[in-house]
C-alpha cells in the first residue's frame, strides 16, 4: 500500500503465459553484462509456458502420479529409438531447466541439489544436440543452451522471484548474480 492506503500492485496482462514468461526473462537478461542470445531467452519461455500444465512435471507409472525420475531416464535414452531418444533427452534436459531456474527452492530439503539436476539437464542438452544439430536456425544450439545452463537458470531465477513475490529469493539470487546481472 501506499501513503493514501490504496494498493498499488500493479497487473500485469499478457495474451499466454509463454508470452509473460518471455517478457519478464527478456528484461531481466537485457540488464545482464553478457546476455543470452534472444532464442534461449525464447526457448526457455516455451519450456516454463509448457509446464504450466502441472502433468508434464510428472510421470504416471503403474497407474501412479510420481516426480520425474530424470536420472534413470537419461540413463534409459541409449536404448530407445532415435524419436524416443529425442523425445525424451529434450523432456530430461527442459526438466531439470525448470527445476533448477524456476523451482529450485523445492530442492532445499532433499538430498539432490541443483548441481545434480544441472549436470543432468547439461548431458541431456549436450546428448540432445548430436540428435538435433541445429535448431531455431542457430548450429548446435543445444549445445549452447548446456553451455549457458548456469546462467540460464540464473535468469530464471529472478524471474520466479518476481513472479513468486518472493523477496528473499530476490535478494539471494540478486547477491549471488551482481557480478553477472546489473538488476
Amino acid at each position: 500500500m501506499d501513503q493514501s492506503g490504496k494498493n498499488n500492485k500493479s497487473f500485469t496482462l499478457e495474451s499466454s503465459l509463454q508470452s509473460y514468461f518471455y517478457t519478464q526473462l527478456q528484461e531481466i537478461n537485457e540488464k545482464s553484462q553478457e546476455p543470452l542470445p534472444n532464442e534461449t531467452i525464447y526457448y526457455s519461455s516455451l519450456v516454463m509456458d509448457s509446464f504450466g500444465d502441472a502433468e508434464k512435471y510428472f510421470e504416471k507409472e503403474e497407474g501412479k502420479v510420481r516426480d520425474k525420475i530424470l536420472g534413470i531416464k537419461l540413463l534409459k535414452t541409449s536404448h530407445m529409438t532415435k524419436e524416443e531418444r529425442k523425445r525424451s533427452l529434450k523432456d530430461i534436459g527442459d526438466t531439470a531447466l525448470l527445476i533448477c531456474g524456476f523451482f529450485s527452492d523445492s530442492l532445499n530439503k532433499k538430498i539432490l541439489d541443483t548441481k545434480y539436476y544441472q549436470e543432468l539437464g547439461q548431458t541431456a542438452y549436450r546428448r540432445l544436440n548430436s540428435e538435433v544439430p541445429q535448431a531455431y536456425d542457430i548450429p548446435s544450439f543445444f549445445d549452447l543452451i548446456s553451455m549457458r545452463f548456469d546462467q540460464l537458470t540464473t535468469v530464471m531465477n529472478l524471474v520466479s522471484a518476481q513472479t513468486l513475490g518472493r523477496d528473499d529469493l530476490l535478494d539471494s539470487a540478486y547477491l549471488i548474480t551482481n557480478k553477472k546481472l546489473a538488476v
